[in-house]
């Protein structure tokens, strides 16, 4: 091993090991006072009603209620919250809508409404700015999604878009309006050997193999920040998510339909196969630490699309009939999106999902759906408390409560070395790594103990409102 090879793994070997030995000490402290809160008598507190959770909103994460609102017809007198901010309050809700994927909708839906008035003039240059930035980028990935399709209907594979911009137009009508950062791609196990190797031969490479999903990537990825969030870039992402022979009659991949998109005619799936894929991938996310809002956004423009459509109501409850995990999930997610922005599901869907939620779930909703939707990043683990609540409904989740708390491994690298790099930018590489890795640290034990305290209180929330 030359002298560089050892002084990298040397360098590197000396972050991770201090790392460890802190990720270490936070387990053991967690554990001590997990158990030292779960042994605390909650004092009785004050009768618990439906505004508790709305009143319990900050000013900023009311600025945030605001943006949401503002996609409501007509735009509701919340939003005039949005007149007369000063720069800081701007500079923090920029923050957010970078975060959460809402900025260049927000942007759109002023235009439409007349109302850019309500942004000062620096946050709309930026604003514009950023879509400039985004159009360039989203062409890009156009260019390359185009190129893919080319590539693998050449080598007559089975398989069809996912996510991104199968969801044009009834849920996406402008794409450079989204926040989309790679490309997803439903591929049958028998293509995904050549669709590997049409991957490679476009320079990416495999990173990652996670279940039934490859990870590939190709080039070097940037250092990441909200100042290069819009722009294009030559790092690229692309997953390939396998279906199993073994589900048959029951395929995905069998019952696909064409959308032509930008000269290209690409497989999608089939109008409730997609509705449904994105519903539950909503749901997904809503189960986890940080999510974005933008999706909301985006499925509850699919649903208004459909409103009248009595026939995809009803094919949509064939399909996930028997479907605990449809279901609920669905209904989670209309659930929150009414509790925030009001009612806009036809009966035809909700008489099946959100009214039929378990009590304790739609509680859940109650309590902490605004806290969840307006959190910044990186979040928080107020979704366990719903996860419990799916656990007791049926539904167990992937990961363990004890692992969703702090998880055993170490963060994965945010810092990559480039070619010939000098000693003084790969000391710089290790600090950023070491301060993400304190960063995470910090979320879980804060975050963590949180959770410890609302958990508590939560029971006692639930036995109130039994009352």
């Amino acid at each position: 091993m030359g002298y560089r090879e050892d002084q990298e793994r040397s360098g590197s070997g000396l972050v991770e090991l201090l790392a460890t030995r802190l990720w270490q000490l936070a387990d053991r402290l967690m554990t001590t006072l997990s158990q030292r809160c779960r042994r605390i008598e909650v004092e009785p507190m004050q009768r618990f009603d439906a505004n508790t959770e709305h009143d319990s909103l900050s000013r900023a994460q009311r600025l945030r209620e605001a943006v949401l609102l503002a996609f409501c017809d007509p735009m509701p007198a919340e939003c005039e919250r949005l007149q007369g901010l000063g720069g800081r309050e701007w500079q923090s809700l920029l923050t957010w809508l970078d975060t959460s994927g809402m900025a260049l909708y927000f942007l759109d839906r002023l235009t439409q409404e007349g109302r850019l008035e309500m942004l000062t003039p620096a946050v709309l240059a930026r604003l514009q700015q950023n879509l400039v930035d985004s159009t360039d980028r989203t062409n890009c990935m156009i260019a390359e999604s185009t190129a893919i399709h080319v590539a693998f209907q050449g080598a007559g594979l089975s398989y069809a878009t996912l996510k991104g911009f199968s969801l044009w137009p009834v849920s996406v009508p402008k794409p450079e309006l989204r926040s989309q950062l790679d490309l997803d791609f439903l591929i049958s196990e028998e293509s995904a050997p050549e669709a590997r190797r049409l991957l490679e031969a476009r320079g990416y490479r495999l990173k990652a193999i996670s279940g039934r999903s490859w990870e590939f990537k190709s080039g070097l990825p940037g250092k990441a920040s909200l100042k290069t969030l819009y722009k294009p870039t030559l790092h690229r992402t692309v997953e390939l998510h396998l279906e199993a022979k073994a589900r048959g009659s029951d395929s995905l991949l069998a019952r696909t339909t064409k959308l032509c998109f930008h000269g290209v005619c690409m497989p999608v799936l089939r109008p409730v196969d997609l509705f449904l894929g994105q519903g539950l991938h909503l749901y997904k996310h809503v189960c986890g630490e940080f999510w974005r809002v933008a999706h909301l956004i985006e499925f509850r423009r699919h649903v208004l699309a459909r409103y009248d459509d009595e026939a995809f109501w009803k094919e949509l409850r064939k399909v996930a009939e028997g479907n605990l995990r449809a279901s609920v999930g669905l209904g989670v997610i209309i659930f929150l999106i009414s509790h925030t922005m009001g009612d806009f599901a036809p009966e035809a869907l909700t008489c099946w999902t959100s009214e039929s939620l378990p009590v304790r779930i739609r509680l859940w909703v109650e309590r902490y759906g605004q806290r969840s939707v307006f959190a910044s990043h990186p979040g928080s683990k107020l979704y366990l408390v719903l996860q419990q609540e799916l656990e007791r409904a049926g539904l167990i989740p992937k990961r363990s409560l004890s692992d969703a708390l702090l998880p055993k491994r170490l963060p994965p690298a945010i810092a990559h070395a480039s070619v010939d790099e000098a000693l003084l930018a790969r000391f710089a590489r290790y600090r950023r790594q070491a301060a993400f890795i304190l960063f995470r640290l910090r979320f879980h034990v804060v975050e963590g103990l949180r959770y410890v305290w609302e958990s508590s209180r939560w029971e006692q929330y639930v036995r109130e409102r039994d009352r």
